[in-house]
């Protein structure tokens, strides 16, 4: 691993983000990436990974997982099976511990980036689970007395969609950033860099639209950088233009809403809104 973060060619880092990453490289402490879903946060790890030439390791978290797993797993009920089948390899108890990401993380043979993702899914006690093994950097295996150390201490990227808090305590050994949605001129340029060569007039009438949806009152969820991304993928493998983008005069809908408002309240607020302009005319 040499060098710095910066933007990529398929990513572009806001300098407050690049700077973050590379804060987090040099104090050894992970980044706490926080920001509303789609703006890029799990994406960064990957980038990261990338432009510094490390290994990723991915952890995903769901509402069910436990710290714990991140460590290892003993499979028990394994051992069990094996001994009343009379198996040799159950006098063994490594034969059934299964490594789980950090032990990856630690033991991989040079430095990696360690992704966990989505840390607010969660319940309240993991991120205090972790506090000792992300601070010290080593955990230990109780079932065969060995203690995993970090060969090389992995860049660990914390993502958090904002849907819980998290502990005090946690956040202390964090070097933290937020993500703030794209100003109209950075999500332009996003989008030239996934589509370069989308016409101007298209990308200028699909973003005026896309930031008029964004910032409709009542809206219960907004789109997001990559919903945009998924329409504007839409409209070129249609070859449509700025005119097709009218909106339905009946319902206020935009051309492919489908892949801009994702839940029904949000479809009936542009119906309401429809239904009142025409009663104002």
């Amino acid at each position: 691993m040499s060098g710095k973060f910066a933007s990529t060619a398929g990513y572009l880092a806001a300098p407050e983000l690049a700077l973050a990453v590379n804060a987090a490289l040099t104090l050894g402490r992970p980044l706490l990436v926080k920001g509303e879903p789609g703006t890029g946060k799990t994406e960064l790890a990957r980038q990261v990974a990338g432009s510094l030439g490390m290994e990723l390791v991915e952890w995903h978290v769901k509402s069910t997982t436990k710290a714990a797993q991140g460590l290892y797993d003993y499979d028990a009920v394994g051992r069990l099976r094996d001994g009343q089948l009379g198996e040799a390899r159950v006098h063994d108890v490594a034969n059934y511990i299964r490594p789980g990401k950090l032990w990856q993380a630690f033991t991989a043979p040079s430095r990696v980036v360690l992704l966990i993702d989505e840390i607010d899914k969660a319940d309240l006690e993991f991120p205090n689970d972790l506090l000792q093994e992300l601070d010290r950097m080593e955990f230990h295996v109780y079932e065969t007395g060995e203690t995993i150390r970090a060969t090389h201490r992995p860049l660990v990227i914390i993502t958090s969609n904002n849907e819980k808090e998290l502990p005090d305590a946690f956040l202390r050994r964090c070097f933290f950033h937020f993500i703030r949605f794209p100003s109209p001129e950075d999500l332009a340029a996003i989008t030239r860099m996934h589509f370069p060569g989308i016409k101007e007039a298209l990308l200028s009438a699909a973003l005026a639209q896309f930031f008029e949806i964004r910032e409709t009152p009542g809206l219960k969820k907004k789109p997001s950088t990559s919903e945009v991304l998924d329409c504007l993928k839409l409209l070129l493998a249609e070859d449509l233009g700025p005119e097709d983008l009218k909106r339905d005069a009946k319902s206020n809908l935009p051309r492919l809403h489908g892949a801009l408002l994702k839940n029904e309240q949000d479809v009936q607020l542009f119906e309401k809104l429809a239904f009142l302009a025409r009663r104002e005319r």
